[in-house]
């Protein structure tokens, strides 16, 4: 098995894949707004779990972002405040992947869930190692 400290990088730079998928996204001429909020909340989830791994936790096989957060929160309570953004994005995410939920999100909810996400990767890179 990998390093915590390489293997946390590794959650960081998928993370920035999702990332730039939603801004690859947003400067489409037709912009898929279900693919947009399902890569913000790939990329929070990826953050989370860089944070977990980074702090020798063992990750579940989870995308619910508030249960992810949660543990987060068991070491650095600083993290609390993300919870509503973890929130949103967990319910923006899943429900615009398949049509059976009929949710199908428009710009405001698209710009809001990234707005979200850049919100959770602000916060989570400032309590890990500087890698970069």
């Amino acid at each position: 098995m990998s390093s915590p400290e390489s293997n946390f990088s590794a959650w960081l730079r998928k993370a920035d894949h999702d990332l730039l998928n939603i801004e690859n996204n947003l400067a489409a001429k037709d912009i898929p707004w279900d693919t947009v909020c399902f890569h913000a909340q790939q990329a929070a989830e990826k953050l989370l779990k860089a944070f977990l791994v980074c702090h020798g936790r063992d990750l579940s096989k989870t995308h619910d972002l508030v249960a992810l957060l949660a543990k987060c929160v068991e070491c650095d309570a600083r993290l609390a405040d993300l919870e509503s953004d973890c929130r949103k994005l967990t319910t923006h995410g899943v429900a615009a992947r398949y049509p059976d939920d009929l949710f199908e999100p428009e710009e405001a909810d698209g710009r809001d869930v990234v707005a979200a996400a850049y919100r959770v990767r602000t916060k989570i890179l400032s309590l890990l190692p500087k890698t970069r």
